[in-house]
């Protein structure tokens, strides 16, 4: 085992530059005894999975004031969940936010312990560690990027990410403290994302500098490495959509499992390496001459639009016309609405 910094130095920068977040609370509250909602630990977690703290305080606060305990969010309608949700991404999680608040509430309340939270629906070994260690206090060791980051620096850990994933996690388990081990595991990853930051990390201001092999060798900004990333390759589509006279949408329900699992979406073949046109009816579909992009996390997407205004009854050979909202659509089918009303519109 290598020596480590001191936690208590760390624990004493937090009592004094903890940010304050909406799903947090303070050092100083908690020590007045002040006990963190196991509901808003949970939700802001899942949340912020692969997602940016700036990106998610105005969802936490929305749902939050929508859905304030875990049996209003289990009373929820699926779509109006969904439909809050859309733009944060990878919607598995969402569907897994209901399941998991459902089975809370026939449980009674969360779990209390790291096995037990394990169990539900959507928590994996991260989760369940942040949740035991902020909600409960329980000395579980939490492992973010930020914390892989930190752990990387003060270490000196030369192997790459994602292979150093297990070393890094058995470093940060020796600085894991037995008291306090909520307000340390949001301290560390308070440091990665203020002070031991990707690029140009502000060493002299930390309260773990001395201890921090990377900066005693001047090779603190070039870790952690990392193995270089495949290219993203690019996926084609054609979206067709179509608007009655009494102003309904034809929309199709995507298969519950895979990439927008369960949500609403518009008719069209699969994406694939080439555009397939597939139109769900014969009509004079018009092309809005606007293409739609978007960034999913293994691909990148061009889908292409029809739109067509029809007058007198249709039968689609896919999907049912719907009246619905756009809040109701994921961020990629909210782009391709919102052209095809303007091209309506003209």
């Amino acid at each position: 085992m290598r020596d480590g910094p001191k936690t208590a130095e760390l624990l004493g920068w937090y009592d004094r530059h903890a940010r304050e977040l909406p799903w947090r609370v303070s050092p100083s509250d908690r020590a007045s005894g002040v006990v963190p909602d196991p509901y808003a630990v949970w939700l802001s977690e899942i949340m912020l999975q692969q997602t940016t703290v700036a990106a998610v305080r105005d969802y936490f606060t929305r749902f939050m004031s929508i859905w304030p305990t875990v049996q209003d969010l289990a009373g929820a309608e699926d779509d109006r969940v969904m439909g809050e949700w859309a733009g944060l991404g990878y919607y598995a999680r969402a569907r897994n936010l209901l399941k998991c608040a459902r089975e809370v509430t026939a449980l009674g309340g969360f779990p209390t312990t790291r096995d037990g939270l394990q169990a539900l629906p959507g928590i994996g070994p991260y989760t369940s560690a942040a949740i035991s260690a902020i909600a409960y206090d329980l000395p579980e060791t939490v492992v973010d990027g930020n914390v892989e980051r930190v752990m990387s620096r003060v270490f000196h850990v030369k192997t790459p990410l994602p292979d150093a994933k297990g070393e890094l996690t058995q470093l940060a388990e020796t600085l894991t403290p037995q008291n306090r081990a909520g307000d340390y595991a949001q301290a560390v990853m308070d440091l990665g994302a203020t002070i031991c930051t990707p690029k140009s990390p502000a060493c002299g201001i930390c309260p773990w500098n001395r201890e921090c092999s990377a900066r005693t060798a001047g090779v603190q900004a070039e870790l952690p490495k990392k193995k270089p990333k495949a290219k993203k390759p690019t996926r084609f589509g054609v979206a067709y959509l179509a608007r009655n006279e009494a102003g309904e949408w034809l929309m199709e329900r995507r298969p519950e499992k895979g990439l927008l699992g369960g949500m609403l979406g518009w008719p069209g073949a699969e994406w694939g390496d080439a555009v397939v046109e597939h139109p769900p009816f014969e009509a004079d579909w018009q092309d809005p001459g606007v293409e739609v992009r978007h960034v999913f996390t293994h691909f990148n997407l061009q889908l292409s639009l029809r739109v067509v205004q029809t007058n007198g009854p249709i039968q689609p050979k896919q999907g049912l016309f719907l009246d619905i909202k756009r809040t109701d659509l994921p961020t990629v089918m909210r782009k391709a609405f919102d052209v095809a009303v303007s091209h309506l519109s003209h």
